[in-house]
């Protein structure tokens, strides 16, 4: 795949286009990264860290239930959502199944995983190969051994989290005893939901000269969900390639307001995969984002004097997200011209 492309798909993954999510660049990064290995490797082990976080685990349902299930109303793009399942019937050994139905999104893009006490982790659950390239229907199975009883209930903890965009879903959970008798429960739906984030000031035919003015733009994001979004990031990725050259980051000068300091100049970063770079733009907030609150990036981008003449465009976007998962990202293309 191109460069381009590459950077294209990376800024589309929430914008239109099912997929992978996209890394957002660390706070503070200084040198380029040496391949895409590294920064896989740096989602994976902060993920591998957050795996160890023990669940609260409550009793859920009612005790006239034989099998109960909790699922919060809402499932934020890019966070975990925990759920859980109590047991009441008299199972030993046996299976839970769990029924996943989407509306918006993959059922593909949806990681489910259950919480194992005695290996102090969570684990995902055993999938089904659908047989469909955006599958709407998904079936996650774990196998069960437990003491549960109507007077000694069993509780697995649970949790979601869709990668992709928002949505819908909704989960019917069973128990199978091994015994020919099977536990269900109602089904429980959940809104997947996300910050609503808008981008102002960038004009669709942005032109920008060399040792010219910069342009401008502004991204606004509004927690519009009913959970905190912790380490709320935005990152900006730029790409341009001509017939001999193409645009290294000293060619780019961009510049982020911060309230009480005015513009800054933030430090582009050359990309490990291919000639793009990109930056980390400073945080709006060390804080994690409250419902209902709003966060703010003012940027302008401006190109050096003696930026390459052969590169004539530049493919370029915002991205903003959580962690190392983007759920926003927007084309910020323009053209590239010599002074008159």
């Amino acid at each position: 795949m191109g460069s381009a492309m590459v950077l294209t798909a990376a800024l589309a993954v929430v914008a239109g286009t099912a997929g992978a999510a996209v890394a957002i660049p660390a706070a503070g990064t200084t040198r380029a990264v040496e391949d895409c290995a590294d920064r896989a490797s740096a989602a994976v082990a902060a993920r591998a860290a957050a795996d160890t976080t023990p669940p609260a685990r409550a009793v859920v349902g009612a005790p006239k239930e034989k099998i109960s299930y909790g699922l919060p109303d809402q499932a934020p793009v890019g966070l975990w959502t925990q759920g859980g399942i109590t047991l009441r019937a008299p199972v030993t050994k046996g299976t839970v199944r769990l029924d996943v139905d989407s509306r918006g999104f993959s059922t593909d893009s949806l990681s489910v995983q259950r919480y194992v006490p005695e290996k102090h982790r969570w684990v995902d659950l055993d999938t089904r190969p659908s047989g469909s390239d955006a599958p709407q229907h998904g079936v996650f199975t774990f196998p069960l051994t437990a003491s549960a009883s109507a007077d000694h209930p069993y509780t697995v903890a649970l949790r979601f989290q869709d990668l992709d965009r928002p949505g819908s879903f909704t989960v019917t959970a069973s128990v199978d005893d091994g015994k020919g008798h099977t536990f269900r429960t109602p089904a429980r739906t959940a809104t997947a939901t996300r910050p609503d984030v808008s981008v102002t000031g960038w004009q669709r035919q942005t032109t920008l000269t060399r040792g010219g003015p910069a342009s401008e733009a502004t991204v606004t994001v509004k927690n519009t969900t009913d959970r905190p979004y912790p380490a709320l990031r935005a990152a900006y990725f730029a790409y341009g390639q001509g017939t001999a050259h193409a645009l290294a980051p000293k060619d780019l000068i961009l510049q982020q307001y911060r309230p009480g300091h005015g513009w800054e100049r933030v430090a582009l970063v050359a990309g490990g995969c291919d000639p793009g770079m990109s930056a980390a733009l400073h945080a709006a907030d060390a804080k994690p984002l409250a419902p209902g609150a709003t966060a703010v990036y003012r940027i302008r981008v401006a190109v050096a004097p003696d930026a390459p003449r052969d590169v004539t465009t530049a493919q370029a976007g915002i991205s903003v997200g959580n962690g190392d998962l983007a759920f926003f990202s927007r084309d910020l293309p323009f053209a590239i011209k010599d002074k008159k």
